[in-house]
């Protein structure tokens, strides 16, 4: 017993007041998605994640460059050395920003004309200006932002997020996916995938339109009693053939997933109907605006959803090219910004006038910026060694902003803020050490930030 009780230590199975943790356990074997403690006390209880599919400008929308605009026309100088681009543009000319920028709210932060309407809630965004990545390409670039690592197959953030939180509401999915109803993001569906995590944790996708969750509706003729008792039936013939080892395997989840569609046909249709809400609402996300409507109505659905209680939403901007630049910028960007720029301000503040926005955090950023040069005479090519991305809301200090790319946009040069860290922040906020929440797999603890990361302490408020 005394063995025993040391091993159940070691796996965190026993406190360290001696109280077993095994009802915890239990329920999480019978139920995946039950409620769990978290290391701390969180600031945080959920995130919406705004993903700029493709790779936003970080030099035409939140980081003014003078020495850019001194410097446009010319090559860039041998004194930033050498760095990674897909095509040989190193050689081009540098490219100043599209459109002037201008101090905004009581931090007087300078953002972009691009964006007037998340302009005026600057004093709710921490905006971090020295991030980087690891890869030039949009696949490993995707799957580093959304899993970790530029490898495919690892677990995503909404699916650690469900890992480790479980969700407060049995009726609908913990971590709730909306690509572009255009064209998924580039890597596709391991972006939001389970990885090695249990089959559960993985991202449940809402499609745009009409009907958002496919096969929702019982089928013709079939009454709810009749659908519940053939659930069971299948249910029970499944757990019949579940060993104990098998507790947290595909057919575990596929039981769990089975008892989950069945809640969600009762539920979740008041989640995805928008009808209710009033036409001061529905003008905040821009649903009386061909242009905004789209992605607008995904974004109010994120707040609903938030409200009640799925524990990780992610909404996709942009199509399978998205924000990718390569040319015509301008035409780009003016396309996107005018999209998106509306609905994410009305979401900060409608999630701020329901008191949601204290304990929910908003994340904004695609999978790497562009460069500062030009790509052929009107666009920018990736660029991964430094880009921005802003967090809002859940215990994150508003009116902020860390980092600095250098003189030119180039690289993160100030406070440089890696990939990993951003991810550390958000499990931070969310109330978890990221080098403790971690998943026995191949006889090694892996974690969401593998060896690196540290949470940015000047982010949080």
């Amino acid at each position: 017993m005394v063995a025993l009780a040391s091993l159940l230590k070691q796996d965190q199975l026993l406190a360290q007041d001696a109280a077993p943790a095994i009802a915890p356990h239990a329920s999480r074997i019978a139920n995946p998605l039950s409620p769990q403690p978290t290391h701390f006390a969180p600031r945080a209880k959920r995130v919406i994640f705004l993903f700029m599919s493709g790779g936003p400008s970080h030099v035409d929308l939140w980081e003014p460059k003078p020495e850019l605009v001194r410097l446009a026309g010319q090559p860039i100088p041998e004194s930033f050395g050498s760095f990674k681009t897909r095509r040989n543009v190193a050689k081009n000319k540098l490219l100043p920003s599209l459109r002037p920028y201008r101090a905004h709210g009581q931090c007087g932060m300078e953002i972009s004309d691009w964006l007037p309407q998340l302009a005026s809630c600057a004093d709710d965004l921490c905006l971090l200006r020295g991030c980087y990545g690891d890869s030039v390409t949009h696949p490993e670039s995707v799957y580093m932002m959304n899993t970790g690592s530029i490898l495919m197959g690892k677990p995503s953030l909404g699916a650690w997020a469900a890992y480790g939180l479980g969700t407060e509401n049995q009726n609908m999915p913990a971590f709730v996916v909306m690509p572009d109803p255009a064209g998924w993001v580039k890597g596709g569906a391991p972006a939001w995938g389970n990885g090695f995590l249990p089959a559960a944790y993985q991202g449940t996708v809402l499609r745009g339109g009409a009907s958002p969750i496919l096969h929702l509706n019982t089928p013709a003729g079939i009454s709810a009693a009749q659908q519940q008792a053939t659930v069971g039936l299948i249910n029970q013939l499944n757990r019949e053939s579940l060993a104990p080892s098998e507790q947290d395997g595909e057919l575990s989840a596929r039981i769990a997933s089975y008892e989950l569609a069945f809640r969600m046909q009762s539920h979740a249709h008041d989640v995805v109907n928008v009808g209710g809400e009033s036409a001061a609402t529905r003008k905040l996300y821009g649903l009386d605006n061909p242009v905004t409507a789209e992605f607008g109505l995904r974004c109010l659905l994120a707040r609903r959803m938030a409200e009640r209680g799925v524990r990780f939403v992610q909404v996709y901007c942009g199509d399978t090219n998205g924000w990718d630049g390569h040319s015509k910028m301008n035409e780009n960007h003016s396309r996107l910004c005018a999209q998106s720029d509306l609905p994410v301000a009305g979401l900060l503040r409608d999630l701020k006038s329901r008191g949601l926005l204290d304990d929910t955090l908003v994340v904004w950023g695609g999978e790497f910026g562009r460069m500062p040069m030009s790509e052929g005479t009107d666009g920018r090519d990736h660029n991964p060694h430094g880009f921005a991305m802003w967090l809002a809301g859940g215990g994150v200090k508003g009116g902020t902003v860390i980092g600095a790319t250098d003189d030119v946009g180039l690289r993160a040069a100030v406070d440089r803020t890696h990939v990993h860290d951003v991810h550390a922040t958000m499990l931070h906020l969310l109330g978890f050490d990221h080098e403790r929440l971690t998943f026995r797999h191949s006889g090694r603890d892996e974690r969401l930030t593998d060896v690196a990361g540290r949470v940015i302490q000047r982010a949080l408020a």
